[in-house]
């Protein structure tokens, strides 16, 4: 057996949640990838992986095992592409589109581990938070981050994270107005509210626990196409926002947001993925980026599930589509 592509066709199955998204990914077939795993799974004597006609479920050992490998893999591509461009290293520019939220929080900040790794790669930061995607939008990037379901015909799209949507405020707001148990109790707050790029405001908040199902229509004194501008406000203990839980990780991790109502969940939660050229599937540069993209919201998605509960089934809302109005509104 090949151990080290073994490696390399059970992360991209587990990151992909399938065996067919990996084949995609790597260019290979479907059998491939399941008899690499197969074998490996008999190499170490335990079941990484559940199957089902539904795609793929880590077991336990599989996401200790995961987690473990990841990094080296990361390290073993990094000393790769130093060693081939130890010669010869021309400074090369990344146009990387993101999320405002996501860059100033969390992107910004670990930007000095990819410079650590790659010193002559030059970061061309943008500000994009389109919910759905086209192509004249993402000409002149090299990489889009995206929260949600964009959708593109011509880009490739690797899934980076599943986040988990989650209702907070400040302590200071919940000591004077209480803590909401269940989502019904939100109509007595102030929900502050994000309008979508395209026009679309978010007021419709649906949330489940077991079989019990509940959706409110949220209402409050803000409404904004910045998340970072509700951030602030809910910071500000001036009412509740819902964010994913990954954008807003060291804010829940320091105390000054505090979640509630985590025995519920929000099958509306957004996922993270990265969007490129069919053809920078070949550019090292790229791919490196991408990599350390997977691996600082692969590291941040396992520490939020942790403290904040597993991921929920992400589901794109029936409100995704809309241009104008609000979400409550059929």
């Amino acid at each position: 057996m090949d151990k080290f592509r073994a490696l390399q066709y059970f992360i991209a199955a587990a990151e992909e949640g399938s065996f067919s998204g990996a084949a995609r990914r790597l260019d290979v077939s479907v059998p491939s990838i399941a008899k690499l795993v197969t074998a490996l799974e008999r190499e170490l004597r335990t079941r990484l992986v559940d199957r089902s006609p539904q795609g793929l479920e880590l077991t336990a050992k599989g996401e200790a095992y995961l987690e473990s490998c990841v990094p080296l893999l990361r390290q073993l591509a990094d000393a790769d592409f130093a060693a081939a461009t130890a010669t010869r290293q021309p400074e090369r520019t990344l146009v990387v589109g993101a999320p405002a939220l996501l860059s100033r929080i969390l992107l910004v900040p670990a930007l000095g581990q990819f410079r650590a790794r790659h010193p002559h790669v030059q970061i061309d930061m943008r500000a994009i938070d389109q919910l759905t995607v086209t192509d004249a939008q993402t000409k002149g990037l090299d990489v889009l981050v995206a929260l949600g379901w964009p959708g593109s015909v011509s880009l490739v799209q690797r899934r980076l994270a599943q986040s988990r949507l989650i209702v907070c405020a400040s302590p200071d707001y919940w000591e004077r107005h209480g803590i909401p148990s269940r989502p019904k109790d939100l109509s007595a707050h102030q929900c502050l509210l994000v309008r979508t790029p395209e026009g679309t405001v978010i007021d419709l908040w649906r949330h489940v626990r077991g079989e019990e199902a509940e959706e409110v229509a949220v209402r409050g004194w803000l409404i904004s196409e910045s998340r970072d501008y509700v951030l602030q406000a809910v910071l500000g203990g001036l009412g509740v926002g819902r964010f994913a839980d990954i954008s807003v990780w060291p804010h829940v991790k320091d105390g000054t947001l505090q979640p509630a109502m985590q025995d519920w969940d929000c099958n509306d939660s957004p996922p993270f993925s990265a969007l490129y050229r069919p053809e920078a599937r070949d550019d090292p540069q790229i791919q490196a980026f991408i990599g350390f993209l997977g691996e600082l919201l692969g590291a941040l998605e396992t520490e939020c599930q942790r403290a904040l509960g597993a991921r929920p089934t992400a589901t794109r809302p029936g409100w995704y589509s809309k241009r104008q109005g609000r979400a409550s509104t059929r």
